[in-house]
């Protein structure tokens, strides 16, 4: 395994609706100059195929993967060019991964979109895939986790468990588009939710034109 120039982000996608917003995070990355270690869960694979029509494949993970970041969030393909950057895939059943232990050198890990049940598991503890896995191992060698979760509403279970990653260490980052930033199109409310995942997890990016203070500063003059 050759050696890489840059210690890695994790980003693990999970079954919740929003793969736009794996995929914005992941340009974001590599746009950046970051090497990524990529995790789909079997879930979101199906979310996926829903939303895309793109069937993800082990074997064919970097073809499936260079389709599925070109599409727009409105799901045109071609939208973005092919990707290009340092990304290395891991099964999710593949428990004996490089990132499933804390030996294995990574800066943090993003998991966009988080579903319900993916932030029940890595609340719990559970392990019970290698999503959850990285996520546990993150926490206990104490670093950065974001999980933006995508539900809507939100039962009472789901906010305890919520609260537990929040004590645990973890930055909890909803989905939340806003709309001060002038967007114009969906890719935009798109791009600020990954621009916010980039925020914080401190990776510099353009996704999305910051608050200046000036009230009424992103619409159009006319």
């Amino acid at each position: 395994m050759t050696e890489r120039k840059r210690t890695p982000w994790v980003v693990g996608v999970s079954g919740a609706s929003g793969t736009p917003y794996a995929a914005a995070v992941l340009r974001g990355l590599l746009a950046a100059g970051e090497s990524v270690d990529l995790v789909v869960s079997r879930a979101s694979r199906l979310t996926l195929l829903d939303e895309t029509g793109i069937a993800f494949r082990d074997a064919h993970w970097r073809d499936d993967l260079t389709q599925w970041l070109t599409y727009g969030a409105d799901g045109k393909p071609g939208t973005f060019p092919p990707f290009e950057g340092d990304v290395r895939y891991w099964g999710a059943g593949d428990l004996a991964a490089g990132p499933s232990s804390g030996s294995y050198p990574v800066k943090g890990m993003l998991i966009v979109p988080a579903s319900t049940a993916c932030v029940a598991g890595v609340a719990l503890g559970l392990s019970k895939d290698l999503l959850q896995r990285v996520a546990s191992v993150t926490l206990k060698e104490r670093r950065r986790l974001v999980v933006a979760v995508r539900e809507t509403p939100l039962n009472g279970q789901t906010l305890k468990h919520l609260v537990a990653l929040d004590e645990a260490g973890a930055i909890v980052l909803p989905a939340s588009p806003a709309f001060y930033a002038g967007a114009t199109h969906i890719q935009d409310l798109v791009d600020f939710v990954a621009g916010r995942v980039l925020d914080a997890a401190g990776v510099p990016h353009r996704l999305y034109r910051r608050w200046e203070g000036e009230i009424g500063g992103t619409r159009p003059r006319g």
